[in-house]
C-alpha cells in the first residue's frame, strides 16, 4: 500500500524548506509519496478532503511569531473552527533557545491550533534548537525516521 505525506512548511529564510526537502529525500528512499507545500498557498478549506498525514515543519519569528507567509492561513485556521478530527499530523518546529521565552513558538502555535481542532497528533513534537550547533535537516531526518515514519 502506497504512503503518501503532505508537508506544510512556514519559513522565512528558508531553513524550515531545506528541512522539509530532506525529509522528502528521505520518504522517496521508503516510496512515500510526498507532497511539500509552502503555508502561503494554503487556506483552511485545503484542509477538507485531506486524506494523508501532515508534517507541519515550522520556523519562528519576531516575537515568538509564525513566519510571515504563514500568517494568513495560520490566523484564518484560527478563526474557522472547522473540525480537523480527520487529519493525523506531526510539528518540526525550528526555534534558538537564546530567546528561550520564545522558543519554537512558530512550530508550537501551529501545534497547539491542530489540536484545538481536534486534529489527531502523531509522534511527540520535536523543536530543533539553532543554538546547539546541529544541523536541523538532519535532527529532522532522524527525528522522522525513530519517531513517526511507523505512524504513518
Amino acid at each position: 500500500m502506497t504512503k503518501n505525506l503532505n508537508i506544510y512548511v512556514a519559513t522565512m529564510t528558508g531553513t524550515a524548506l531545506m528541512v522539509a526537502d530532506e525529509i522528502e529525500d528521505f520518504c522517496k528512499t521508503e516510496g512515500i509519496n510526498t507532497n511539500i507545500v509552502e503555508m502561503d498557498a494554503l487556506e483552511p478549506k485545503n484542509l477538507e478532503n485531506i486524506n494523508a498525514p501532515i508534517l507541519i515543519v515550522s520556523s519562528t519569528y519576531g516575537q515568538g511569531d509564525v513566519p510571515d507567509g504563514s500568517k494568513n492561513f495560520y490566523n484564518n485556521l484560527k478563526s474557522s473552527n472547522i473540525s480537523l478530527e480527520h487529519i493525523k499530523y506531526a510539528v518540526f518546529g525550528l526555534g534558538d533557545m537564546t530567546y528561550k521565552d520564545t522558543f519554537a513558538y512558530g512550530g508550537k502555535k501551529f501545534d497547539h491550533l491542530f489540536l484545538e481542532l481536534k486534529a489527531n497528533r502523531i509522534g511527540e513534537p520535536f523543536y530543533h534548537d539553532a543554538s546547539d550547533g546541529s544541523l536541523p535537516e538532519e535532527e529532522a531526518v532522524n527525528w522522522f525516521k525513530e519517531k513517526i515514519f511507523e505512524l504513518l
